[in-house]
């Protein structure tokens, strides 16, 4: 089966305030990385394309990983697991048990949990982080914007590997 993303990839307003124009690149670059998954099969999705093993699916893994640990643990304070806890490589990797849909559905809620937890906070807010530096929300959201859109680009090298596509 192909997959095709459900996610609409809105361009960002160039208008926007300050806590408008940070969540909109975030969510512009969350939906671009689903876009460069429309159109493979599964195989195609998870198969290693660089000599460390990284696959498309391994980013949207360490995606989910990601937002997770900044957003829901880190400024939002919950005591939840990380999703790959104890093998710290598994972020990376599609497992043959974990199929296209649930990892593209995990990274989905997880985003959406973000979403409501940037929601409610302030831009201003300070979190210590586990090795004890601090940041404030503002911090957090550029990070994860820098981070999926680095991302994107790996996933723009893996995709044309994978099949030409390109500027997807």
């Amino acid at each position: 089966m192909v997959f095709t993303s459900s996610v609409e990839r809105t361009s960002p307003d160039r208008l926007a305030d300050e806590r408008d124009a940070l969540t909109q690149q975030l969510d512009f670059h969350r939906a671009t990385l689903l876009r460069k998954l429309d159109g493979l099969d599964d195989e195609a999705l998870r198969r290693p394309m660089t000599a460390s093993g990284l696959s498309l699916l391994g980013l949207v893994k360490h995606l989910a990983d990601t937002e997770h640990s900044w957003f829901i643990k880190i400024y939002g304070g919950s005591t939840e697991p990380d999703l790959y806890a104890g093998d710290r490589e598994a972020e990376f990797r599609a497992e043959p048990g974990e199929t296209t849909d649930e990892l593209v559905t995990q990274y989905l809620q997880v985003c959406e949990r973000a979403r409501s937890v940037v929601a409610a906070g302030d831009l201003n807010d300070v979190v210590t982080t586990p090795w004890g530096s601090e940041a404030n929300l503002r911090a957090i959201l550029l990070h994860m914007t820098q981070e999926t859109a680095r991302h994107n680009g790996h996933a723009d090298i893996i995709r044309e590997a994978l099949d030409g596509t390109t500027g997807h």
